[in-house]
């Protein structure tokens, strides 16, 4: 009674396939209890690793769109294998937005994908770094993602804030099995406003925010400027933080993680997780491609999973 995930291959223009297959080849003791089944196009399937299952969703044409059709339907079929009970976890290989828009799917990317895909309603974009240089984890919630950052200013609101810190700490606890989780707000304006001398979201967003978090039971403090908050999570101080734009989330966490860190889905029905990095269509088919994140996105999918579910509700 044990995990099977699947693995989908992404762009196949891209290093895709490359990562996901030498992911498992490094993780082969790891994945001794562990079903995996690669889902991609019907090019993939002389090299996929003997002992794993493969799918093949599609022929790719050799054209951009081909490429994205056939990254879309591996995802399509993923989330239907979920559905009918074939997988309990989802890990997805990159794919390249414009190819996936030219297929008919208008989304910023996989999270929204997903988010359409389930009809699930709140989602988050958790990257999570579980071993870093530091002392600790470096877990980071990104409260707006891929906006310009004048309209991602304009989208925080106390309501998404509440939303996302409420979402962070059920997928802490049930996920990463921590009993108490304590989460950080990082803030928005430099020095966190310093008492309102640059900006006021912290005082009329952020805080209240944090205050409704607080009486509904949840541990979070804050917020915090974003020059210390990183580095006190990276110390041990905090379990995740939630950042309020991409960028100056990102910027922290590959830092910290650059090539090792995983994109984490919060709020479907299953875990996904996925490397954090691109497609890399420069070296694709040259096999220098690091798999080191998508080793991380595998293996954290595993370890998720587990915790989600007990054993006995598993299956073969």
């Amino acid at each position: 009674m044990y995990p099977h995930i699947a693995i989908t291959l992404g762009d196949p223009q891209g290093i895709g396939a490359e990562v996901a297959f030498q992911s498992v080849r490094d993780l082969k003791t790891e994945l001794s209890h562990v079903s995996i089944t690669f889902l991609g196009s019907e090019e993939a399937r002389g090299h996929v690793p003997s002992e794993h299952e493969f799918i093949a969703v599609g022929t790719w044409d050799g054209t951009p769109k081909g490429a994205g059709q056939v990254a879309a339907l591996a995802i399509e079929q993923a989330v239907t294998g979920v559905r009918k009970g074939l997988f309990h976890t989802i890990v997805t290989a990159p794919v390249h937005k414009p190819s996936l828009r030219s297929a008919g799917w208008d989304v910023p990317g996989q999270t929204e994908m997903l988010q359409k895909l389930t009809g699930s309603n709140p989602v988050g974009m958790l990257m999570a770094a579980e071993m870093t240089d530091q002392a600790s984890p470096l877990r980071v919630l990104l409260a707006t993602t891929h906006h310009p950052l004048r309209e991602a200013i304009n989208l925080l609101s106390e309501e998404l804030l509440l939303e996302q810190i409420v979402l962070l700490s059920e997928a802490l606890r049930s996920d990463w099995g921590i009993v108490a989780p304590k989460i950080a707000i990082c803030g928005l304006n430099p020095h966190a406003s310093d008492d309102g001398l640059f900006g006021d979201e912290e005082a009329i967003i952020f805080s209240p925010a944090i205050k409704r978090a607080t009486e509904m039971g949840t541990n979070v403090v804050g917020p915090f400027p974003a020059d210390t908050v990183f580095y006190r999570a990276l110390t041990g101080n905090f379990d995740a933080v939630v950042a309020p734009y991409h960028d100056v989330g990102m910027a922290a966490f590959k830092t910290a993680a650059f090539g090792s860190g995983v994109n984490v889905t919060l709020g479907l029905p299953f875990v996904r997780t996925s490397p954090d990095h691109g497609t890399a269509f420069d070296i694709a088919g040259t096999r220098s491609a690091d798999a080191t994140s998508m080793v991380e996105a595998v293996r954290l999918a595993i370890r998720l999973t587990q915790n989600r579910f007990s054993k006995s509700s598993l299956h073969d």
